[in-house]
Formats: structure tokens, sequence, C-alpha cells
């Protein structure tokens, strides 16, 4: 018994896999940016800092790989957009363009981007391409989200590193993990019919 394999063309990512439509691309931005809106809500405080541990970055990294740079890049924008325009949607259910956190909102937008132009070049086709992928993206949230918290809040720079950044590296390297198998496996199945 064997299986057959789909054919899948290199800049291939796993939207793709999906028949080319307006239709599919409008509910896969409309769907990524509900994705994060709902794993923004898994949301665990930390104490000293106004930022809590989310599930919304992962969620972010997740739709950039699934759907490219381009989707991506309008998926994160329909988040922050919407969330800033006062959709209940980020951490905790809150809204708005000025909070601590909305740095790292911005941050996702960019990392969504770039991880999604990386998965067109096979970064989340192996468990260590998907980590460097991933680590990349968490580097370039923090490298927005930290600033801006500092800015927002009045806190010296390295204050919000203290507060921003350091609390959170091991739930990125758990989320990093979890990538790790996800995106290789959807890959697997995805060549089998």
């Amino acid at each position: 018994m064997s299986t057959a394999s789909v054919s899948v063309r290199p800049g291939t990512v796993l939207a793709d896999l999906l028949p080319a439509s307006r239709v599919r691309d409008i509910a896969l931005v409309v769907g990524g940016a509900a994705l994060t809106g709902l794993a923004a809500q898994i949301a665990v405080p930390v104490p000293g800092s106004p930022v809590p541990v989310t599930g919304q970055t992962f969620a972010a990294l997740l739709v950039g790989t699934a759907l490219g740079a381009r989707l991506g890049f309008l998926s994160l924008a329909v988040y922050a957009l919407a969330g800033a325009a006062g959709v209940p949607w980020f951490a905790n259910g809150t809204s708005g363009a000025f909070g601590a956190s909305f740095g790292y909102v911005l941050g996702m937008l960019l990392a969504a981007t770039v991880v999604g132009a990386l998965a067109r070049r096979g970064a989340d086709r192996s468990v260590l391409r998907t980590a460097g992928a991933m680590a990349l993206g968490s580097a370039l949230i923090y490298a927005v989200g930290v600033p801006y918290l500092a800015l927002s809040t009045g806190m010296s720079f390295g204050a919000a590193v203290a507060a921003g950044l350091t609390p959170f590296l091991i739930g990125d390297a758990l989320k990093a993990v979890l990538a790790m198998g996800l995106l290789p496996a959807a890959w697997k199945l995805a060549g089998r019919s």
C-alpha cells in the first residue's frame, strides 16, 4: 500500500493548498484575525507587569506562517485596526490603541509578515527551520513591544525589558516547541491524500 503525495510547488504556504479565490482570501484574513483575538483571551497576569502572558503571539505567528506574508499582514492589520477601533479582542477583552501592550500588537503585525515570507521559503517545513522562524518572529514582537511599553508607561528601557520581555521567554520557548511540532506535521499531513 502506498500513499500518493500532493505536489507542492516551491513558495507555497499552507493556505495555498486551498483553492484560490477572493472569498478564500477574505475568509482566511478574517479567520486569522478572529483566531488571534480568541487566543488573546487566554491571558495570565504577570506580577509586576502590565502585560499578560497570552496566546495571541502564538496565534499571530501561526497565522503569518500559514497564510504567508501578504495575507498574514492583512489578517494582523484587521486584528490591530479593529481592536484599536473598539473591538474587545485584545488581551482580557480590552481594546484601544494606546494601552501598554499595544506595541506588542504592532510587533505581531511585523512578525506575521516576516514569518509569512520565511514560510514561502520553506521555513515551516522542518523542525529546525520552524524554530528559527518562531525565534525571529518573537524577537520582532519584542523589538516593537518593549520600547512601546517603556514609552507608554514612562518606564526605563531596562525596567521595560524586566517587565515586558524576561518573564515571557519560557512561555515563548514552549510556544515555539508547539509550533515546531504543528507546522511540519501539517505539511506531512497535507502531503498525503
